[in-house]
């Protein structure tokens, strides 16, 4: 299925920077996955056994805001993410949206220019997970001051990827 909601990873200056210092200024700890399916935001794929993997601290809202030179004052939040510890070349085009995996929960959460949140909405992903994904994104930017929105497990709160206004 092909959408107009592109799911944007973690972008490759914000991987360098985080490949050796994160959002909370922790050097990487880099490790080899010894159980696969991590949910890897560089790449929006899940890990595979073996693969070198790090969990790193990263702040979506704060490093989207600093591009477009908005300040997201006190909705900058900063949580653990899985990135490979070297370059894997991003995801693969037309992937569809990742982890979308009927019955899991999750959080739309919409955020204006400014980089503040105006507004939000959990879905339980049904059979048909991608065109709920397609029927959020299009509800979210059916409100014009919607720039970007966030996706969020429910079950850990943990960033996923976001969608900027097509």
């Amino acid at each position: 299925m092909t959408s107009i909601y592109v799911p944007q990873p973690i972008t490759p200056t914000a991987l360098k920077e985080l490949r050796l210092r994160d959002d909370a200024g922790r050097p990487i700890r880099p490790y080899t996955d010894t159980e696969g399916d991590h949910p890897l935001r560089c790449c929006l794929r899940p890990s595979a056994v073996g693969d070198r993997i790090a969990l790193v601290s990263y702040a979506p809202l704060r490093r989207w805001a600093a591009e477009r030179g908005a300040d997201a004052g006190a909705y900058d939040e900063q949580g653990p993410v899985f990135v490979h510890a070297e370059d894997c070349g991003g995801p693969a085009p037309d992937a569809g949206h990742p982890w979308a995996r009927p019955g899991a929960l999750r959080a739309f959460r919409r955020y204006d220019s400014r980089g503040h949140i105006i507004g939000g909405r959990m879905v339980e992903l049904p059979e048909a997970a991608e065109a709920a994904f397609d029927r959020a994104f299009t509800e979210a930017f059916a409100d014009p001051e919607t720039a970007t929105v966030h996706v969020r497990a429910v079950e850990y709160g943990c960033y996923h990827f976001r969608v900027d206004r097509p």
